[in-house]
């Protein structure tokens, strides 16, 4: 078996980042996951908002956050406060830098397995596998012991004030975004990731097996 090389690490961080920024992007745009969220967790009941209604303004709301959206967020039929708007303008910011990060970390991780298919190493793939299962592990565990004290966490380390706490009052749309439905994101997110890391574990051991079979002869070549 060969080494862990210090290389070998580097990558696994870059394949770890994309695999986040990835699992970030695609959860933000999956909108079927709040649609059954609007019926499980009935949040038309809860909100006092029909469902349709409900839709308009949660489809306003992740359309402004993509960063290919030009302009200000505005709902159709609820209210929002200053205070909101900016806080919406952060998470925008944030979405747009993972937006960024995946792009920039894709352009890597093709040259990298580029580069290495040619080298035919694919150790690498399975040190990115390990390295990339330890953050939503870690994650899952947080939110299994006590999700709501890990929500304010988050809320903590990205946001350097407190407008992310809304009042019902000034900005409804809280009504229709239980924190279930971000718990139920930040599983998906999770879920996402650990279905890369076991991608590439399953792509590096398919292609040591294969090697082996074809270069077993060769005592140069190890994996």
């Amino acid at each position: 078996m060969k080494r862990f090389k210090f290389t070998d690490f580097i990558i696994g961080i870059i394949f770890t980042l994309l695999l986040i920024s990835m699992s970030v992007v695609i959860t933000i745009n999956f909108r079927p996951l709040y649609y059954l969220d609007v019926e499980a967790l009935n949040i038309e009941a809860t909100s006092g908002y029909p469902k349709q209604e409900i839709l308009d303004n949660y489809n306003a709301l992740i359309n402004y956050s993509s960063p290919f959206y030009k302009g200000s967020l505005s709902f159709p039929t609820l209210s929002a406060s200053e205070n909101g708007l900016q806080h919406f303008k952060e998470v925008k910011d944030i979405f747009t830098f993972f937006y960024i990060l995946g792009a920039i970390t894709l352009v890597l991780v093709v040259a990298i397995i580029l580069y290495k298919r040619r080298k035919k190493d694919y150790h690498y793939l399975l040190v990115s596998s390990i390295t990339t299962i330890v953050l939503p592990i870690i994650v899952a565990l947080a939110i299994a012991i006590d999700f709501d004290t890990s929500f304010v966490i988050f809320h903590k380390i990205f946001f350097n004030n407190d407008y992310w706490i809304f009042d019902p009052t000034t900005d409804p749309v809280i009504k229709i975004l239980p924190d279930t439905f971000f718990m139920h994101c930040a599983l998906l997110i999770i879920f996402f990731v650990i279905l890369g890391s076991i991608l590439l574990a399953t792509i590096y051991f398919n292609k040591r097996k294969k090697i082996h079979i074809k270069y077993r002869k060769s005592e140069n070549l190890r994996i």
